[in-house]
């Protein structure tokens, strides 16, 4: 019998999110295989989907879908417990027939989609054993859509007025990497301002003691000016070009950027951090 060791039971937790006690029988009757560990686990269903229904699925994939014509597009977050699930050829189908499902459909939002695929769901759980969640959905329609994936952890969709859909995808993809939080300066909120200008203060008191009140504003206004082309999408300087900015960008090629939408897996998610070395002791506790 190979030895199961702390640091192998640790490796198929992370890479399954099943309990340690699951995890290290599971690698008992696998003699201290972790692949076969891994594959048991999966292929015996043993958890059930109303047992996993609170679990945190934090992790999972992006997908996204655009007409042949580029004038509409689907994106959607499918939630997991693990990054290991989202991986998996199960969970990948899962993805990509809900996807189908939502864009053939016409929804614009994720609950019937929700409805729909319940069964499917539950039968998913069932065979992977972790709770798997269809989290939110946007439907885009317009001129010209386009979309861009980064792996399967962050995706976006542009849509413009005019211009073409490679522009929306370079602009997309611009959108993954820089993150704008707003398309427009005009569209960052009042508070979000003075929230920044409260913030600057702060951290520049020192400099700015004793300077009289005019050049004060002046440094605040230099840097809203500068908070403000950071977080909006058309005063970004373009990634491939930081010469030009995204806005610029579009402009020259004739088109308008009408809005963005960024999914990244697991954003908004409060994830609970596991003290690995705690939950050991009170296994053991429990089972003496």
């Amino acid at each position: 019998m190979a030895e199961i060791t702390a640091a192998l039971v640790k490796e198929l937790r992370e890479r399954t999110g099943q309990g340690m006690m699951e995890c290290k029988k599971a690698l008992v009757a696998a003699n201290g295989d972790i692949e076969k560990a891994i594959d048991d686990m999966r292929a015996s269903g043993a958890i059930k989907a109303a047992k996993k229904a609170g679990n945190i699925a934090a992790e999972g994939s992006i997908a996204a879908k655009v007409s042949d014509d580029n004038k509409t597009a689907v994106i959607m977050e499918v939630n997991s417990q693990t990054d290991f699930l989202a991986l998996q050829a199960d969970f990948k189908t899962f993805v990509a027939e809900s996807l189908d499902k939502a864009f053939a459909a016409g929804y614009t939002d994720a609950a019937p989609l929700v409805a729909d695929r319940e069964e499917a769901r539950q039968a998913l759980v069932a065979k992977c054993g972790e709770n798997v969640n269809i989290r939110r959905l946007t439907r885009v329609e317009g001129d010209v859509v386009g979309a861009y994936l980064h792996g399967h952890r962050i995706g976006v969709l542009v849509c413009l007025k005019g211009g073409n859909p490679e522009l929306a995808r370079d602009i997309a993809m611009h959108v993954a990497a820089a993150n704008p939080a707003v398309l427009n300066p005009s569209d960052v909120s009042d508070e979000l301002i003075a929230k920044e200008k409260e913030i600057f203060l702060q951290l520049n008191a020192e400099k700015i003691a004793g300077k009289p009140e005019n050049i004060v504003e002046n440094m605040v206004k230099g840097r809203i000016s500068k908070f403000l082309a950071e977080a909006s999408l058309v005063e970004q300087a373009f990634v491939k070009d930081p010469e030009v900015k995204v806005g610029e960008l579009a402009k020259k090629a004739g088109a308008e950027i009408v809005s963005f939408v960024r999914y990244e897996v697991g954003e908004g998610i409060e994830k609970v951090e596991v003290d690995f070395a705690a939950e050991v002791a009170a296994q053991m506790a429990s089972s003496k």
